[in-house]
């Protein structure tokens, strides 16, 4: 029979135990977490030293081949408004590329610039209807992601995720500044004759806001 003090140091000796074991299996598991924890990093693209997306590398191997794609399979705009409004969908195979929230069509014109408001300029094509309003987006931001997504050929399958797809269609948009829009005195555009090649977003029948890939100010 034990006695009462060897009891007692039993018991005490208990808790002590499963709290050792307790902490073990913890730290297991912290570390076990630990290694398992991947750090990802939400910011701007990675420098191309880091092996990461470079948006000053994409837009400048990328932006030639979507003008290109562009001028290529532009349709003048009284062409596309006809089409447009006599079949949508008919408009969109022969024309467009399906593209998130609307079909994207490449499109060329010349017409006359009315007043700059809010970086774009409406612009008074002959032959046009009445109904549709084509402006033309000469920023200084450039919204939007129609160069990335008018040809068709740059998708979400290309990237790592949906950061690195977003800033795909900035960096189209900053390259064609730099090349295009930089070169011209966009601030003064208004009552001159511009020749335009670019890109829409057809949301709105009636309205179109095109980014360009080419603008000839006459």
């Amino acid at each position: 029979m034990s006695s009462p003090s060897s009891t007692a140091t039993t018991r005490r000796a208990g808790p002590s135990i499963r709290f050792i074991i307790a902490s073990a299996a913890v730290l297991i598991l912290l570390a076990a977490m630990a290694m398992s924890t991947k750090v990802v990093r939400i910011d701007s693209a990675a420098g191309p030293q880091s092996g990461g997306f470079s948006e000053e590398e994409f837009g400048a191997s990328e932006f030639p081949k979507v003008q290109s794609a562009i001028e290529k399979r532009a349709v003048s705009a009284v062409t596309l408004a006809s089409a447009i409004a006599k079949n949508q969908d008919a408009a969109v195979q022969q024309y467009g590329v399906a593209a998130g929230t609307g079909p994207e069509f490449p499109v060329k014109f010349t017409g006359i610039a009315g007043k700059a408001d809010l970086g774009t300029y409406a612009i008074t094509i002959n032959g046009l209807p009445k109904a549709v309003v084509v402006s033309v987006q000469t920023g200084p931001a450039i919204l939007g992601t129609d160069l990335r997504d008018a040809t068709g050929t740059i998708n979400f399958g290309q990237f790592k995720n949906q950061i690195e797809y977003q800033n795909a269609g900035s960096a189209l948009n900053k390259e064609m500044k730099k090349e295009i829009l930089s070169k011209l005195d966009t601030a003064h555009l208004t009552g001159k004759t511009i020749s335009v090649i670019g890109a829409f977003q057809l949301t709105d029948p009636s309205s179109w806001v095109v980014t360009p890939v080419k603008l000839d100010v006459q």
